[in-house]
């Protein structure tokens, strides 16, 4: 039996990513992301946040991105309501309680699945932390929040950079445990950034820095 082809999700065609000044970090970039899990993979400094911005349609860039039938160049807006990416070195939600964070980070996300957030609550140890403001949090926690939200999320595109980063043997078995439930989805791609080559999941493709 013939196995199926993964549904494309993220179309990128002669994508050029550089920032003023630097040598680029992709120029003429063509790439197709499936449904599934993809593996961003380089060293430290080669660029993978960065690309993951891109792909989030949060940088200005050159050339065609494409996200679930949506066009950045065509609607911004659509495009990044389909995409889900937190930095959690960014002090956009300081002032916020955890609760108001993830209540943030769903907005516009019609398919965000509260019973798993729950579980993810549970199982990367945040209930003490929910009422607390996320400048509070350590690096960890806040990582965990942001993780918690992007694995409950009903978007197109996930974007996780280093998720096992700074991360307890807990909640690191938790987050490979949930994955591996979630590569099987044909409407989603998950696009993990790392430095270490994973097998925890199966992934459907691997993106391989530098692209120049």
């Amino acid at each position: 039996m013939n196995t199926p082809t993964p549904r494309c999700i993220l179309r990128l065609e002669n994508l050029d990513v550089a920032y003023e000044g630097q040598p680029p970090l992709a120029s003429g970039w063509c790439e197709v992301v499936s449904a599934g899990v993809t593996l961003l993979h380089g060293d430290t400094g080669s660029g993978k946040s960065t690309l993951l911005r891109a792909m989030a349609g949060r940088l200005p860039v050159r050339g065609t991105l494409s996200l679930d039938g949506a066009r950045l160049a065509d609607n911004a807006e659509a495009y990044r309501q389909k995409a889900f990416f937190f930095d959690p070195a960014s002090d956009e939600f300081d002032t916020m309680t955890v609760r108001d964070c993830n209540q943030s980070l769903r907005v516009g996300d019609a398919r965000f699945d509260q019973a798993l957030w729950q579980r993810l609550v549970d199982g990367f140890s945040l209930e003490p932390h929910l009422d607390k403001r996320m400048y509070m949090l350590s690096t960890g926690s806040r990582r965990k929040v942001g993780l918690a939200a992007a694995l409950a999320s009903g978007r197109a595109l996930t974007l996780l950079d280093d998720p096992a980063g700074a991360l307890d043997a807990g909640s690191v078995r938790c987050l490979w445990d949930t994955l591996a439930k979630l590569e099987d989805r044909a409407d989603r791609a998950i696009v993990i950034a790392s430095t270490e080559r994973i097998d925890q999941v199966r992934l459907v493709g691997s993106i391989e820095l530098p692209l120049c």
